[in-house]
């Protein structure tokens, strides 16, 4: 890719998650909306070609800057049967595909992207203790660290009823605050280390029900002031995806501290924190530019004792990853599972199409691998790693309640 230009990818399913074939996709500036640059038709999965389209030039994502370092586009998406949906400001950073997800309903809507908060103004994070206190009959209930299926996510500062609440998958939740928090043509140490902070500071949350021990029905907020920044229906940066991906179920320890590490972090542009041990966003880049990696970086901000610590379980999936890569020749008891797992996905992804389940890794299995990989963006080798693995788990638990909605 060039250093001006960018990919993107726009994705249309239903409220469900249904995709919806042949829909009719209009790209446009956001600051011209009648203009418009693409017109798009979804695929038999609901998706796009990726197009490529003008950035702002790498400089101003690379250090902080006056000028915005991505462009914004309005996506307006228009299907038979349903409401016209307009979604405004989508971001594209150049040398990055971006993935924007559209859901259509009966009725018309139109959504706003909020500015990244490397480039706008939040408030500034409000310090806690890396580890909780542990209070006899207190806030800490759970006994296992244990990555849950959702995030209920409040929409803004804790105390204001009127904000809404959403339920997101975990691994969606982290892409979007990561896609929110950092720039996802940074240096891929830079974004492992990000994506690591993200996601002990959220099972620090979710450890000790913070919020639920004060009373309130959900796990975290959109308030850069309490937590960390979700934007709703946001577009996803294929690099960072990819990260997530391949790492969600890791969190930051300290020797003998059960609890993740409430890992606190700043911009370290317009807020400072470096005194109180936390990480600054853009001194992971410059160091991840300098050749650091992603363990160095997080333990010159929070000290040389952190190490990478793994869930001791992951909810919501029908069956853990059995520790080593099904192929082409693979048999068993996991390669049964993965067929059926797949042949359901296939009743509402047809180009999957359906496997005997009969334990065996062929190559109709490896095709439909494959073919999974290629509609939810994994490299497409037919290899059913722990990164296919928990997607072909993450898509059949949503397909399964497609099925109970209709």
């Amino acid at each position: 890719m060039s250093s001006n230009k960018g990919y993107l990818q726009v994705n249309v399913t239903e409220q469900n998650q249904t995709p919806v074939e042949d829909a009719t996709v209009q790209i446009a500036y956001t600051n011209d909306p009648t203009t418009i640059l693409e017109e798009l038709k979804t695929n038999l999965s609901g998706q796009t070609v990726q197009v490529e389209l003008p950035t702002p030039s790498i400089e101003f994502s690379e250090a902080p800057s006056e000028t915005k370092p991505y462009e914004e586009y309005t996506i307006t998406v228009k299907a038979e049967g349903f409401g016209e949906c307009t979604i405004k400001s989508s971001e594209l950073l150049p040398d990055t595909l971006s993935i924007q997800p559209v859901r259509l309903s009966s009725i018309e809507n139109s959504i706003e992207i909020f500015e990244h908060t490397l480039f706008g103004s939040y408030p500034a994070k409000i310090p806690e203790a890396q580890v909780k206190p542990i209070i006899e009959g207190g806030e800490i209930v759970l006994t296992r660290v244990v990555i849950p299926e959702y995030i209920i996510v409040h929409d803004g500062v804790p105390n204001d009823r009127n904000a809404p609440n959403y339920y997101v998958p975990y691994a969606d939740y982290i892409k979007n605050v990561a896609c929110s928090e950092i720039y996802a043509n940074w240096p891929r140490e830079a974004i492992i280390a990000n994506v690591l902070a993200i996601q002990s500071f959220t099972m620090n949350r979710v450890y000790t029900e913070w919020y639920r021990g004060k009373g309130y029905d959900f796990t975290i907020t959109s308030s850069t002031a309490y937590d960390q920044k979700f934007i709703y229906q946001r577009n996803i940066f294929e690099s960072i995806s990819t990260v997530v991906d391949e790492i969600f179920d890791s969190y930051l320890s300290r020797p003998n501290v059960k609890q993740p590490i409430m890992t606190q972090y700043c911009d370290g542009r317009s807020v400072g924190c470096e005194d109180r041990g936390w990480m600054t966003q853009w001194g992971s880049k410059e160091l991840a530019s300098s050749g650091k990696t992603a363990i160095e970086i997080l333990r010159n901000s929070y000290g040389s004792d952190i190490y990478v610590n793994s869930a001791e379980q992951i909810s919501g999936v029908p069956m853990s990853y059995p520790g080593y890569a099904l192929r082409l020749g693979s048999s068993g008891a996991a390669v049964r599972h993965l067929q059926n797992l797949l042949n359901v996905i296939g009743s509402v992804y047809p180009e999957i199409g359906q496997l005997a389940e009969d334990g065996i890794y062929g190559k109709k299995t490896e095709d439909a691998v494959k073919k999974f990989q290629k509609i939810f963006g994994l490299a497409q080798d037919g290899i059913t790693g722990k990164r296919t693995w928990y997607k072909v788990s993450q898509i059949y638990v949503g397909v399964t309640r497609i099925a109970e909605t209709r």
